[in-house]
C-alpha cells in the first residue's frame, strides 16, 4: 500500500520534485511568494541584525505581499531566521556565502541564495491553473560592496543553479543607515536587470499552458526599481525588533505577461530575532572548547511525533520500512553560563548520513543549529546531566525516505531544505565511572527533527510534515 502512494505522489508530482532539487544545491551552504527585490532588501536589513562580529543568532518574520500574478491576491508568510556573521562565512535566513576579500571600505562575497520567487504549491491562483509550478530557486552569485560614512554601494551578479530558469540578474543598491543607541533605519534604493530567461521562466506562458483567456507570451529582459524601508529597534540586551516595507515597479517585460494584472507590487514584514553574542561571545576563544558529537540511530516511523517522544509517550523504531542515520557534528560554544545561569549556548554544524538500505539512494545531510544545554539538576555534581533543545535549519542532499513515503500517503510535497529541532539528554561518563579524565565525555539520546512548520513558510517549500530520527550518541569535549 505504502509502494502505491508513492508511485503515485512520484507520478502526480514529477514537476514538483524537479523544483524541489532548487532547495541550495548540495553543501555549498544554507544561505512568501516573494519577488526578487524584496529579497535584497532582506539582505539590507539581515547584514545589521546581529551586533556582534562571530555571533550567531534566531528569529522569525511575518510578511504580507501582494502577489504579481492575476487573482493572487495578497499572501501571507512566516519566515524563520538563521543568523550568523563570522569572519569568513555569514548566514543570512536564505543567503550563505564567503567574504572574499575586504577592507575598512569595500568586500567581495560569494554566495548561494535561496530565490524566493515565483507561486507556493499549495496557493496556485485560478489564473495560472494548468500551468506548471514555478517555485523558488537557487543561484550563485557575486557581490561588491563598498560603504563611505552612513553610505553603502552594492553591486551583485547572481546566476540560476537549479537548472530551473537558467536565468541570470544583475544588481545595483544603494542604502543609507540612520541609527541610534537602540535603534536603526534603513533606506534603500536598487535597480535590477533580469535577463528573459529569468523573466519568462516566472511570468512567461509557453504554447502548450495557452489558452483562450490566456495567450502565450515570451517575457524578455527588463528593468525592476525597488524602493524600501528597514529597521531595527533592540528592546533588550539580546531581543531587536524588525521591521519594513517596499514598493517595485516591475519591467513592462513582466507587467504586460497575462498572468500579471499590476506594475507595482508591495510588501510589509515586521518580526524580531534574538543575538547569541551581542558581547558574551565565545566562538573564537582559544580557551574554548570543542565539542565533537558521533552518533547512529534508526527512524522512528509515520506513529511518533517529536512531542510524543519528548514527553516517552513514543519511543519505538520503525520496523517496516527502517531507514538509519550515522553522522558527526561539531559544535563550539557561544556562552557559558548564560546570564549566571546553569545553561550553555553551543553552536552545532555536521553530516548526517542517510542508509536508505536500499530503498533509494543513500544521502548525506548537513545540519546547523543552535543549543542550548541545561545542567542544573540537584544531583548534577554527583552525575553532570544535561538536556538539551537545538534549533536551526537542515539540507538534504536527497528527501529522506522517511519523509518522501509519509508525505506521499499524505498527498503533501516535500522538500530538501528544512526547520531542524534537537530536543536531547546525556550524562557525563567520567561521573558514572568515576574517571575525571571523562568528565566530559557525555553519552545520551537525542532526535534528529526536520520539518516545514505546518506549511507556513515558503522558504521550507510550504512542507506540513517531516521526519523524526531516534539515536544515540558520545560526545566529547577538546
Amino acid at each position: 500500500m505504502r509502494d502505491v502512494a508513492i508511485a503515485r505522489h512520484a507520478s502526480a508530482a514529477r514537476p514538483r520534485r524537479s523544483l524541489v532539487r532548487v532547495a541550495l544545491t548540495a553543501a555549498v551552504g544554507f544561505g512568501l511568494c516573494v519577488p526578487a527585490p524584496a529579497t535584497r532588501a532582506q539582505d539590507a536589513m539581515m547584514g545589521t541584525v546581529l551586533e556582534e562580529p562571530g555571533s550567531a543568532g534566531l528569529g522569525f518574520v511575518f510578511r504580507a505581499e501582494s502577489s504579481p500574478y492575476r487573482d493572487g491576491g495578497v499572501r501571507d508568510d512566516f519566515m524563520p531566521l538563521y543568523l550568523y556573521e563570522g569572519e569568513r562565512f555569514f548566514l543570512r535566513a536564505n543567503e550563505a556565502g564567503v567574504r572574499v576579500w575586504r577592507d575598512d571600505t569595500m568586500g567581495l562575497e560569494g554566495f548561494v541564495e535561496r530565490r524566493l520567487e515565483g507561486y507556493p504549491e499549495d496557493e496556485e491562483p485560478s489564473s495560472l491553473d494548468g500551468m506548471q509550478v514555478r517555485n523558488t530557486g537557487a543561484d550563485l552569485g557575486a557581490r561588491f560592496y563598498m560603504t563611505h560614512g552612513a553610505s553603502r554601494w552594492d553591486l551583485s551578479v547572481r546566476h540560476d543553479i537549479a537548472d530551473l530558469s537558467h536565468g541570470t540578474e544583475a544588481r545595483v543598491a544603494y542604502g543609507y543607515t540612520m541609527q541610534g543607541d537602540r535603534w536603526r533605519l534603513q533606506p534603500v534604493a536598487q535597480l535590477s536587470w533580469r535577463s528573459g530567461d529569468l523573466n519568462d521562466y516566472y511570468y512567461g506562458v509557453s504554447s502548450f499552458e495557452a489558452l483562450p483567456d490566456r495567450a502565450a507570451y515570451d517575457a524578455g529582459s527588463g528593468w525592476n526599481a525597488t524602493v524600501g524601508l528597514y529597521g531595527k529597534y533592540r528592546i533588550f540586551s539580546h531581543w531587536s525588533l524588525l521591521g519594513g516595507a517596499y514598493a517595485t515597479k516591475l519591467s513592462s517585460q513582466i507587467r504586460d505577461s497575462p498572468v500579471v494584472d499590476d506594475d507595482i507590487q508591495w510588501g510589509v514584514m515586521a518580526g524580531a530575532a534574538y543575538d547569541f553574542g551581542n558581547g558574551q561571545v565565545r566562538w573564537d576563544d582559544d580557551t574554548s572548547p570543542t565539542y565533537v558529537k558521533v552518533f547512529y540511530g534508526r527512524d522512528t516511523g509515520d506513529g511518533c511525533h517529536l512531542v510524543r517522544i519528548m514527553t516517552l509517550q513514543c519511543v519505538s523504531l520503525n520496523d517496516e520500512d527502517p531507514t538509519d542515520i550515522a553522522g558527526v557534528h561539531v559544535g563550539r560554544p557561544f556562552v557559558s553560563r548564560f546570564n549566571g545561569w546553569p545553561v550553555d549556548l553551543v553552536g552545532y554544524v555536521g553530516l548526517l548520513y542517510h542508509d536508505e538500505r536500499g530503498r533509494q539512494p543513500d544521502s548525506w545531510q548537513v545540519d546547523a543549529y543552535m543549543k542550548g544545554f541545561y545542567y542544573g539538576f540537584p544531583w548534577s555534581d554527583r552525575v553532570n546531566t544535561r538536556v538539551g533543545f537545538g534549533i536551526g535549519v537542515s539540507y538534504a542532499e536527497r528527501v529522506p525516505y522517511s519523509e518522501v513515503t509519509t508525505q506521499a500517503e499524505r498527498d503533501r510535497n516535500t522538500s530538501k531544505l528544512l526547520n531542524y529541532l534537537e530536543p536531547s539528554i546525556d550524562v557525563s561518563l567520567g561521573d558514572i565511572f568515576g574517571s575525571k579524565r571523562w568528565h566530559d565525555v557525555y553519552f545520551g539520546f537525542a532526535v534528529s527533527h526536520r520539518s516545514g512548520i505546518f506549511a507556513s513558510s515558503q522558504l521550507l517549500g510550504t512542507v506540513d510534515g517531516g521526519s523524526n530520527y531516534l539515536y544515540a550518541y558520545v560526545e566529547a569535549a577538546f
